[in-house]
């Protein structure tokens, strides 16, 4: 219901963006955030539909004072060839946070998602073979209708395939007038123990990471 509510996504056009991060570089801050809802959908709706990546790359280049470049929650579905360049910039900071949701194919069909699960997990690796130290998080859904025992553990299991460290995990609840809340729901108390599961492996993957940073310097 979400997209009904706030309409089309709306670009901030590149001349302004740049503006606004030269002020703030003036002002004293060293990291910015490009951030928005479905960031990887920018541009389309601007003159040449510049992308994502391509305006990335332009602030870099027009504000060299900018120390650190960070990109909020993409969808691994939208990535652009002229992403793959940005990795090699050690301003682009190696934290990429994903809208995966699930790691049932079905399931993230049913959700209407844009990606599959391989192209997650492929996503992922590509990325760690041109940046060692990146970490990756992601956005996952506990309990989502229809889904089975099998298909919740596929979302356990993406989190390792992925190397997922930094989770946000949501346990399903129904909005009126969407399609998920129409379809068989699962009961409250499976939903909740399956968000639990989901938080507790994440939350080993992270002590994991955290311990293997001892003694690094960035």
């Amino acid at each position: 219901i979400i997209p009904f509510g706030r309409g089309n996504n709306r670009s901030v056009p590149v001349g302004v963006i740049i503006d606004r991060i030269n002020l703030l570089v003036k002002n004293g801050y060293k990291e910015v955030v490009l951030t928005g809802v479905d960031i990887t959908d920018y541009g389309k709706d601007l003159p040449g539909s510049p992308n994502l990546f391509q305006l990335a790359k332009r602030l870099l280049n027009l504000v060299p004072e900018l120390e650190r470049l960070r990109f909020s929650s993409m969808d691994c579905a939208e990535i652009s060839p002229d992403f793959w360049p940005l990795l090699e910039n050690h301003r682009v900071m190696p934290h990429f946070h994903l809208s995966l949701q699930a790691g049932n194919d079905l399931i993230l069909k049913r959700m209407k998602r844009r990606h599959t699960r391989k192209q997650a997990i492929d996503f992922c690796n590509k990325v760690k073979t041109i940046r060692k130290d990146v970490v990756f998080g992601a956005d996952l859904i506990a309990g989502f209708p229809t889904e089975t025992d099998e298909m919740f553990a596929d979302s356990v299991k993406l989190v390792d395939e992925c190397n997922l460290t930094h989770l946000h995990i949501f346990p399903f609840s129904p909005r009126d007038l969407t399609p998920a809340a129409r379809m068989p729901q699962g009961s409250k108390a499976i939903i909740k123990s399956r968000a639990k599961k989901l938080r507790d492996h994440g939350q080993k993957k992270l002590l994991q990471y955290l311990n293997q940073q001892i003694g690094k310097n960035s």
